[in-house]
């Protein structure tokens, strides 16, 4: 069931649908390194890199969160976009003539 709506998503939204999955997979990664990284003890030889293999795994088991998220937002992503690319170009500012 998923895996069919990912696929209609991809060929309505295309880009935008990928840019939105890769912007929450990046936002929930940092968010996990950050909180690894300001209270929870990581154990490894190289502290930074636990700390981000650590929130690489957190972030693994959010997936199918991820999915749904990127199944919601993408429609509205996609008609931000739309209109952010539609707006007319803002009109020069008039010099003063005081």
């Amino acid at each position: 069931m998923t895996r069919a709506k990912l696929k209609n998503l991809l060929a309505e939204y295309g880009r935008v649908a990928i840019w939105t999955y890769f912007s929450i997979f990046a936002l929930v990664l940092a968010g996990f390194a950050t909180a690894i990284a300001l209270g929870a003890s990581v154990e490894s030889s190289e502290g930074g890199a636990g700390t981000l293999g650590a929130a690489w795994v957190a972030t693994k088991l959010t997936q199918p969160l991820r999915i749904g998220a990127t199944l919601l937002l993408t429609p509205l992503v996609a008609t931000v976009v739309r209109r952010v690319r539609r707006a007319p170009a803002p009109a020069p500012a008039s010099p003063d003539r005081s």
